[in-house]
């Protein structure tokens, strides 16, 4: 089904790799139809609890391919990127969050399921905003950051100026888009931009580790509703915020799963929690 991503899914984990590594992963229109149709699979399996987002080879992306960026400088316009595909269109996320999220690749943090970044090397341009988006981030000791839009004479795109000032601070983010300097893993993990670093050869079990023991402990509908919360809740007062998570308290305590985490926790095993699995969307165009 797909050209330049893999998709693999082994019960509760959907490992989604950015696979043209000759190319260090860079971005085609293809490339990302592909992502966006890989998370809307993934999302609608039972069996994935949580999404881990990776690069083949030693790039984790090198931003968007050096063919597009020139289609585009040419015809002056963005669309120029636009590939033609037979990819059946879906959309992932949870449409119900609104169409702020809808919006380019804030779509990730519409996700039903937690997303993770494995940064296993260089993170660039739009790999970079692609990585930001995700609602953590593993690094690879070697791996680094380099946001570079200043440098080729662009603005802080695709949301970036929306999400990193949210992960690190208005000032630390200035400093991160205006200089486009390369921030290694121990820095951003210092800054904020990243949650864990680890050895390389030991990144992708850690993230699926990560994922496993949310599936062990875990209810995934908790998760869906935390994850939820805690994104819309940056887009509304706090009495709005507070009236909505009183409003899933009361309805919480009638859950099937807060009948099981009781009973798990008296009877001291692991709780067995249902799983979640939604329709894909059909969107007319792709």
């Amino acid at each position: 089904m797909y050209r330049d991503i893999l998709l693999d899914i082994d019960d509760p984990v959907a490992v989604i790799t950015l696979n043209r590594p000759e190319k260090l992963n860079a971005l085609t229109d293809r490339t990302l139809q592909e992502l966006r149709h890989a998370l809307a699979t993934a999302e609608a399996d039972a069996r994935v609890v949580g999404i881990v987002l990776t690069g083949a080879g030693r790039a984790f992306s090198a931003g968007v391919d050096m063919g597009a960026l020139a289609r585009i400088q040419a015809a002056g316009e963005i669309a120029a990127m636009r590939e033609e595909t037979e990819l059946d269109p879906r959309e992932p996320g949870d449409p119900s969050m609104g169409e702020d999220f809808r919006s380019g690749w804030a779509v990730l943090l519409s996700l039903r399921k937690p997303v993770i970044a494995a940064v296993n090397g260089p993170c660039v341009g739009l790999g970079f905003s692609i990585a930001m988006f995700c609602d953590l981030r593993f690094a690879a000791e070697a791996a680094f950051f380099l946001p570079s839009f200043a440098q080729r004479g662009l603005v802080a795109e695709h949301g970036t100026s929306w999400i990193v000032p949210r992960l690190v601070g208005p000032s630390r983010a200035l400093d991160i888009l205006w200089s486009g300097r390369r921030i290694g893993a121990a820095e951003a993990k210092e800054l904020g931009l990243v949650n864990r670093v680890v050895a390389g050869e030991e990144l992708l079990e850690a993230a699926r580790e990560y994922v496993r023991q949310l599936a062990r402990t875990s209810s995934p509908t908790s998760l869906m509703h935390m994850k939820r919360q805690v994104w819309r809740h940056l887009m509304l007062p706090l009495g709005a915020a507070m009236q909505e998570t009183n409003a899933l308290q009361d309805a919480s305590v009638t859950w099937p799963d807060f009948a099981e985490g009781l009973a798990s926790f008296r009877e001291k095993r692991e709780p067995r929690f249902a799983r979640l699995a939604f329709p894909q969307e059909r969107r007319d165009e792709p």
